[in-house]
């Protein structure tokens, strides 16, 4: 590693400081909309095996019975906590990449873009709402795994690296990914067809490590979805299917895709501030939309998979991502849906993607035409332009977020005086059964027997 690559792995660290900064500036300490159904299911007995040993424990995401079990023992279940371990797992992603942009001597000018994109506020209410914490560990494994797997095509395999390729998706998919291995196996599948059959083009053999590596993703795969098999669907519910709504109302998901592929530049909030109209929405999404083709373009024109299949597999997983969401949320008729805060990891994979295949054309650009570096000039400033914004706009309204969080505070110290329906609205906890506000009380009664949360003090 090169002396002046060295300050990469700082940047990281100082993406933690910033979100550390930030929550604490937007959140104050008390339960709210998923953590109601958490306490209700698992709190206070979260020792009891009984909890943890059902049939659709894969679904539940195994390595959170850990994390409840030490944030009950030691802190009192704090919120704090699971935002903590969010923001550790999202530096760690933020790690990983630096040590690809170390390795593939990415220049300081797309490492620093690609590090800001990373750390945008887009996100914001998976990093407010720790609860999903585990999903920022999760994309990190993704991004180890695929970092790994880079090592193996590239000839430049690491001691230990084949042991990992065939235990990372068990660790993964069983114990840590949750619904996002969806994606996650869909592009390891694909990843290892595609380098069997390039490596047979060119040495007419056939690798047989990428099939042991399939069979490692088939199996762990195969237990998960038995296992969400156990688990009813909570889904809205339509009449009709897909394929109806798609030939009759095909214009919807046109709009829902492109105001998705929107979010990856302006998060949704700001976009709603800033856009009075849909033609921004649309002219921003068609822009990604290409960025996507010509990546691919130069990906295959300039071979660049051949010798680095990193930022390859994450254009491929940021598109099959935008996908999913249309093909699984488009059942609630809402096409901004896609532009939810708590998408923006699983689409900003793409751009990280679509990034690093700029920087690596960028070390050989005496090779490009002056306007294929303008058009990459051009997509890098709407992409930091836009994260910029967003980022801006939502560190404006953070001081109204914890404000938010103290009045819902009050209202959790008072909530025996208080009606289920004042319950729900506060705690943001919305069911497809009339209970909610109850459900609220309920959890809220846990808590507060238990000297737990915002009952501690």
């Amino acid at each position: 590693m090169e002396k002046k690559q060295k300050w990469y792995y700082m940047i990281p660290v100082i993406g933690v400081v910033f979100g550390i900064w930030y929550l604490k500036q937007s959140f104050y300490d008390v339960v709210y909309s998923d953590y109601i159904r958490l306490v209700n299911s698992y709190l206070p007995d979260v020792w009891n095996p009984d909890k943890f040993l059902v049939r659709d424990v894969l679904t539940r995401i195994p390595i959170n019975y850990a994390a409840r079990i030490i944030n009950t023992s030691l802190f009192h279940y704090s919120i704090r906590f699971d935002q903590a371990l969010g923001l550790l797992s999202l530096g760690l992603g933020a790690l990983i990449l630096a040590a690809y942009c170390v390795w593939k001597k990415i220049s300081p000018l797309w490492f620093g873009v690609i590090m800001a994109v990373f750390f945008s506020l887009n996100k914001w209410e998976m990093m407010n709402n720790g609860s999903g914490w585990v999903h920022f560990l999760a994309f990190a494994g993704f991004y180890y795994h695929y970092l790994v797997w880079d090592r193996v095509w590239s000839g430049q395999e690491k001691k230990g690296d084949h042991l990992k390729m065939l235990l990372l998706p068990w660790i993964l998919i069983l114990g840590v990914a949750g619904p996002y291995c969806a994606v996650y196996v869909g592009v390891l599948l694909l990843g290892y067809c595609f380098c069997l059959l390039t490596v047979h083009k060119k040495t007419k053999k056939w690798d047989r490590r990428y099939l042991q590596y399939g069979i490692c993703v088939v199996l762990p795969f195969l237990c998960y979805l038995w296992s969400t098999a156990q688990v009813k669907s909570s889904a809205a519910k339509v009449e009709g299917t897909l394929f109806e709504y798609l030939l009759d109302v095909p214009s919807y998901f046109v709009r829902f895709f492109l105001k998705s592929l929107c979010s990856t530049v302006v998060g949704g909030e700001a976009a709603a501030e800033f856009f009075h109209s849909n033609v921004p929405y649309f002219v921003i999404g068609l822009t990604v939309g290409a960025a996507y083709l010509l990546v691919l373009w130069q990906q295959f024109r300039y071979r660049i998979y051949e010798k680095t299949l990193f930022p390859l597999i994450l254009i491929v997983a940021g598109g099959m991502n935008h996908v999913l969401i249309v093909l699984s949320r488009w059942s609630f008729f809402m096409e901004n849906y896609g532009m939810s805060s708590r998408y923006a990891v699983q689409f900003q994979i793409g751009v990280l993607g679509i990034l690093l295949t700029f920087g690596l054309l960028w070390k050989e650009r005496s090779g490009l035409k002056k306007l294929h570096q303008g058009i990459m000039i051009g997509i890098l400033v709407l992409f930091l332009g836009g994260n910029l914004c967003t980022t801006w706009r939502e560190l404006r309204v953070m001081p109204w977020r914890k404000l938010t969080c103290v009045e819902r505070a009050q209202i959790a110290l008072d909530f025996e005086q208080k009606t289920d329906d004042e319950l729900r609205a506060a705690f943001e906890y919305r069911t497809y059964a009339d209970d909610s506000g109850a459900m609220v009380r309920q959890a809220l009664t846990i808590l507060k027997e238990n000297n737990w949360n915002v009952f501690h003090e």
